[in-house]
């Protein structure tokens, strides 16, 4: 009888840990508000402009190359806003870091590339956010432009 119980409990539990681990809710959040966090102010590198979706930039003297940022982080006890928050940062710090890598002094026409959804905009990210992770696609073109 025990080890029916026991079979029961197991099988419950995985079932519901399964739906935990499946949710992967896709949400909009505003860049601005991102950006306006402490931790970005921080981090971000503002020897590297950013520009979003298609935003106007000075004048770019050479593209070298578009790159992709793929992150995620623990959003274990986090809301799913506050998450996507952290990990948009993250994926900002990797397109600063290809930029200086490859030469360049920004990243211009970054689009969200969760899954594949490309979403350009000036003012949005999209984010997907489970239970215990959530995850933020970014591509951007590396560019040098006039200063």
């Amino acid at each position: 009888m025990k080890l029916k119980a026991l079979c029961t409990l197991l099988a419950f539990s995985t079932l519901a840990i399964s739906s935990v681990e499946a949710r992967d809710t896709r949400t909009m959040y505003s860049i601005q508000e991102a950006l306006s966090k402490p931790a970005a102010k921080e981090k971000l590198l503002p020897n590297v402009p950013l520009y979003f979706g298609n935003q106007p930039t000075p004048r770019v003297l050479k593209r070298l190359g578009e790159y992709m940022s793929n992150k995620k982080t623990n959003a274990f006890n986090k809301s799913d806003k506050e998450a996507c928050q952290w990990v948009i940062l993250s994926a900002l710090i990797s397109l600063q870091q290809r930029a200086i890598q490859e030469g360049g002094n920004a990243v211009v026409n970054i689009k969200s590339y969760y899954k594949k959804n490309e979403i350009s905009s000036t003012t949005e990210f999209e984010c997907g956010a489970g239970a215990l992770i959530a995850g933020v696609t970014l591509k951007g073109t590396v560019v040098k432009l006039a200063r």
